[in-house]
């Protein structure tokens, strides 16, 4: 059975949009690093496949096949991307599977398969749908040092509580927080 990882890079303030249209442009690249991209790619696992949104899917096809020959692109560009999408036949950068209609069957049958775990980056629609439906395993914050106000927020106003329990933290040079949470289920009100 494979697991469902999400991972997020996220501001204090629960922002996470950073690219470059984004109000603040790509904040998180002062706080790149290679050792916190080694810590990253660690988190992933030795072996993973991605299970992305079309926006994501696009915004990573135009990046990281140009990206060049170091592990983490290497890691991504040949993982499965089993993608989200209206439009399967516009999907270039493979390896890549289209998800069809109905995602949470389908994401269903993908957990219940063999294969490596499942990470998603990114794609906060998918990541509220996997939540909401039970599927994911872990959710890993990267949290940056800033605090942004404004922007897209990792989940809607109208998302349902959910039980985290905390697994691990680890800390990169440039002090972002690598925090791991397992998923419990949804959190009642008191």
């Amino acid at each position: 059975m494979r697991k469902i990882r999400i991972f997020e890079h996220i501001s204090l303030d629960g922002i996470i949009e950073h690219d470059k249209d984004y109000a603040y442009g790509e904040w998180t690249t002062p706080y790149r690093s290679a050792e916190g991209a080694e810590m990253l790619l660690k988190s992933y696992g030795p072996d993973f496949d991605l299970l992305l949104g079309r926006h994501t899917y696009d915004l990573f096809s135009s990046f990281w096949p140009n990206a060049g020959r170091f592990p983490m692109a290497d890691a991504i560009n040949s993982a499965t991307k089993f993608t989200v999408t209206h439009r399967p036949e516009s999907l270039r950068w493979g390896p890549v599977k289209s998800l069809g209609e109905n995602v949470t069957d389908e994401v269903r049958k993908l957990k219940s398969g063999e294969g490596p775990d499942l990470i998603v980056i990114g794609s906060s629609t998918l990541t509220s749908l996997l939540l909401a439906h039970g599927l994911a395993y872990e959710v890993v914050l990267i949290t940056y040092p800033v605090l942004l106000g404004q922007g897209k927020r990792l989940l809607s106003d109208q998302f349902s509580a959910q039980k985290l329990v905390f697994a691990d933290s680890k800390i990169t040079p440039t002090g972002l927080f690598i925090n791991t949470y397992r998923c419990e289920g949804t959190l009642g009100k008191a």
